[in-house]
C-alpha cells in the first residue's frame, strides 16, 4: 500500500520538503486510544506515542494526533514509534467536548466528504441533521445524506422523510439505502472515489457499523442484534478508525454522539441556514437577532411561511449555544493570560531574590 493509497498528496509532500522533515517517515493515523495512536505507513502499522515536548508545548485537544491526522515520525523496531510533528490539516471536524464547557472534541481530520447517517424510522431528526451539517459546513467538508433501514420503513412513510429533507435542506444529496438488502447501495457505492476520506457521522444504532462492513466487504465492526422493542441495533464502536475500501476510498466510522455541540461555526450556522442569512442582510437593524425586533425580514419571512418555522427555531438554539461557547472560549483565554502574567512576575521577583 502507498501513501497516496491512503490519502497523501502534494500539498502534504509540500509541507515536508519546505520544513525539511525529509528525514522522518510519514504516515497517517488510522486509529486512537487514550493517546496512543496506530499509524499505517508503507512499513506496516505501528503503535505510536506523541513526543514530551508536543505533549508539553499543548495549549488544548487540537494540538494532539487525531485519526486522519497525516503525521511524521520515527519508527523503531517492528512495532512502535514515536509522532515529531503533525501536518496542516485541510480539514477539522469538531464539536464541543461533552462537559467540558469551552473545550473542542475532534471527530477526524483531513476529511473530504461526510456521510451523515440517520435510519428511516422513529430515530429521524431534521434537527439533528441540520446540526451535522453545520459541523461539515464549518469544516469545508461536503455532506453527504444516507437514509439507512428503508426495508423496514412504509413507503409513504419514506416518501415523507424525503420530502422533508428537501423542504429544509438544499443542494446536498440524499441516499436511501439498506443495510440488510443492500437497495441503493450500487447508487451509493459510485459516488466514493479513490484516494478520498469520508467520515460517518450519526447517532448510535443508524447503522454505521453495518454500513462500514457492507462497503468493505469484510466484518469490520461487530454489530448486534436489532431489538424488538426499539428496532434499533446496539452500537458497540468505542473508537474512531480508518480503513481503505476496495474502490480505494478511505472511510473513518466513529462512535455514536448523542450531543453534537455547536463550536465557533458562524460559517456553518450562515451556510446551513441560508435563507435566514441571506435575508438578514436586509432587516432593519445590523444586529438583529431575529427573535423580537421591529423590521426582522427573517421574522417576517417566518410568519408568512417563507421559512420553516422549526428550523427557524433550531437555527436560534444553535446560535445561542455558538455565542454562549464563544464567551466560554473568550473568558478561558482571559483567564489564561491572566494567570500567565500572575507567573511572569512570580519568576521575576524569585530573580531579584535571588541577585
Amino acid at each position: 500500500m502507498t501513501l497516496e493509497d491512503l490519502g497523501y498528496n502534494e500539498r502534504f509532500e509540500k509541507f515536508i520538503i519546505e520544513h525539511h522533515l525529509n528525514h522522518f517517515g510519514v504516515g497517517r493515523v488510522i486509529s486512537e486510544h487514550r493517546e496512543r495512536y496506530v499509524v499505517r505507513t508503507t512499513g506496516g502499522e505501528f503503535q505510536a506515542e506523541i513526543t514530551g515536548n508536543m505533549r508539553f508545548s499543548a495549549k488544548s485537544r487540537e494540538d494532539f494526533p487525531a485519526v486522519g491526522d497525516w503525521v511524521a515520525l520515527k519508527t523503531y523496531d517492528y512495532e512502535s514509534a514515536i509522532i515529531h510533528h503533525i501536518l496542516p490539516r485541510f480539514s477539522i471536524i469538531k464539536r464541543q467536548a461533552v462537559g467540558q464547557f469551552g473545550e473542542v472534541q475532534i471527530i477526524a481530520t483531513n476529511i473530504d466528504y461526510a456521510f451523515i447517517v440517520q435510519a428511516a424510522d422513529r430515530d429521524f431528526n431534521l434537527n439533528r441533521m441540520e446540526r451535522y451539517l453545520t459541523i461539515c459546513n464549518s469544516s469545508n467538508v461536503k455532506a453527504i445524506i444516507v437514509l439507512t433501514k428503508t426495508d423496514v420503513a412504509h413507503e409513504v412513510h419514506l416518501n415523507e422523510i424525503l420530502n422533508s429533507i428537501n423542504m429544509r435542506i438544499n443542494n446536498v444529496p440524499v441516499f436511501p439505502i439498506s443495510n440488510a438488502t443492500k437497495q441503493g447501495y450500487q447508487e451509493f457505492n459510485a459516488i466514493i472515489e479513490k484516494g478520498k476520506t469520508y467520515c460517518m457521522l450519526g447517532s448510535s444504532g443508524v447503522g454505521k457499523s453495518s454500513l462500514m462492513n457492507n462497503l468493505s466487504g469484510k466484518t469490520l465492526m461487530r454489530t448486534d442484534i436489532i431489538s424488538e422493542s426499539t428496532n434499533k441495533g446496539k452500537h458497540i464502536t468505542t473508537h474512531r478508525e480508518l480503513i481503505v475500501l476496495e474502490n480505494g476510498g478511505i472511510l473513518i466510522d466513529s462512535p455514536g454522539m448523542r450531543e453534537v455541540g455547536i463550536t465557533d461555526t458562524a460559517k456553518g450556522l450562515d451556510t446551513t441556514f441560508n435563507k435566514i442569512s441571506s435575508l438578514s442582510k436586509n432587516c432593519k437593524f445590523k444586529d438583529c437577532t431575529h427573535t423580537m425586533e421591529i423590521g426582522c425580514c427573517v421574522i417576517e419571512a417566518v410568519e408568512k411561511g417563507g421559512i420553516d418555522k422549526v428550523s427557524y427555531e433550531n437555527y436560534l438554539k444553535m446560535e445561542k449555544e455558538k455565542k454562549h461557547f464563544e464567551s466560554t472560549v473568550a473568558e478561558k483565554r482571559k483567564k489564561e493570560k491572566q494567570f500567565g502574567k500572575l507567573m511572569k512576575n512570580y519568576k521575576k521577583d524569585m530573580n531579584k531574590k535571588i541577585d
